[in-house]
């Protein structure tokens, strides 16, 4: 979506832009995954910051029994272990543009926080480890003193490109991740079946584009069309697109998921226009008899 919205913007949406909107296409997927290591690098960094505060104060002059006993129990946390242990991700958490998007001040600032919740003290309180208490203080650094963090969000959209577009899909790769930590392949973060069907995707809302125009057109006689955001228009065109050409994606899937991007990136109002014309456009599609789906062939 975000690669046709830049063709349409540099009046290159047609079939002939393919080659470059590919191209923008992979810098964007590239994008995606460079954002997602930065969160666990931030994730990482701050826990790994109770070893260097533990150190410091038992480097005082006075260091008090405290001082001495201070908790490093999470900068060895078993869940991020996980990520240690990658060889992909390891790789990946180097590259120059990774470190220098890590903020030193801001990992002092998190650890700092952490330190003073519950959840950290009921943590570091309990001298084992099981894997959901592992897990679970790790998810609650991302979910509670991360992305509800409006300041370190505000400073994320000044400073990491693409922030704001992709906020979206770091935290969709962020839940996966919590579900499958050890899947993950951070030298190929999107799938060949996924990046094939993003570019068959591209291609086919460009190649279709008067056909979509020619199904959608008729469907906004009772909305304002000359008002009608060029977000929704381009998620008609390709829910249009894998709704005729994508046999394998079922229908239903196809709508709820335009739904949500509709609801994610444009108006209040988008995802139920977007839940009406397409559900239009499908009753007449299906009364033609032109949706062939079929069941798809798990590898």
């Amino acid at each position: 979506m975000q690669t046709l919205y830049t063709l349409e913007s540099m009046g290159a949406a047609k079939p002939e832009g393919y080659q470059q909107g590919a191209t923008i296409l992979d810098e964007k997927l590239k994008r995606g995954l460079d954002l997602f290591v930065i969160v666990l690098e931030y994730l990482r960094q701050t826990t790994a910051y109770a070893s260097v505060k533990a150190t410091a104060r038992a480097s005082k002059y006075l260091p008090t029994q405290e001082d001495l006993n201070a908790s490093t129990k999470i900068a060895e946390n078993t869940f991020l272990q996980l990520l240690t242990n990658n060889k992909t991700y390891l790789e990946k958490s180097k590259e120059a543009y990774i470190q220098h998007a890590i903020h030193d001040e801001w990992i002092r600032k998190l650890f700092l926080q952490l330190e003073t919740t519950p959840e950290y003290e009921n943590y570091i309180a309990d001298n084992e480890r099981n894997a959901k208490s592992e897990k679970n203080i790790i998810r609650f650094i991302w979910e509670e003193l991360i992305l509800k963090n409006e300041s370190l969000m505000e400073y994320f959209g000044e400073e990491l490109n693409g922030w704001e577009d992709d906020k979206a899909m770091t935290v969709m790769l962020m839940d996966n991740f919590f579900k499958s930590p050890s899947r993950v392949d951070f030298s190929e973060m999107i799938s060949k079946e996924k990046r094939n069907y993003s570019h068959d995707l591209l291609r086919t809302v460009l190649e279709k584009k008067e056909l979509n125009t020619e199904l959608i057109q008729p469907k906004l006689v009772n909305w304002d069309s000359d008002r009608v955001a060029l977000i929704d228009l381009l998620v008609l065109q390709m829910g249009v697109c894998e709704l005729l050409y994508f046999p394998t994606i079922p229908t239903k899937v196809t709508i709820n998921e335009y739904i949500e991007i509709a609801k994610s990136y444009s108006t209040q109002q988008s995802g139920q226009f977007v839940n009406g014309v397409l559900d239009n456009i499908l009753k007449d599609l299906e009364k033609d008899n032109r949706i062939r789906k079929q069941d798809r062939i798990r590898k």
